[in-house]
C-alpha cells in the first residue's frame, strides 16, 4: 500500500473537525511551499542582477 492509499484509509475514519483541521493543515503545508519556492525565485533572481556584468564579460570573452 503506498503512502496516498494510507492516507485515504486514515481519512475514511475521521470525524468531520477531523477532517477539517486535516483541511487546513494540507492548505498550510501547500501555502508554506509556494513562500519557500518564491523565496528561492526571488534569491536566485537578485543573484543574477547583482551579477549581471560578470555574466557579461564572461559571455564576451
Amino acid at each position: 500500500m503506498n503512502t496516498r492509499e494510507k492516507i485515504i484509509q486514515e481519512i475514511d475514519s475521521l470525524s468531520e473537525p477531523q477532517l477539517q483541521a486535516i483541511l487546513e493543515s494540507i492548505y498550510s503545508l501547500k501555502r508554506k511551499s509556494e513562500t519557500n519556492h518564491s523565496k528561492a525565485v526571488q534569491a536566485f533572481l537578485v543573484s543574477l542582477e547583482e551579477r549581471q556584468e560578470v555574466y557579461r564579460r564572461l559571455a564576451e570573452s
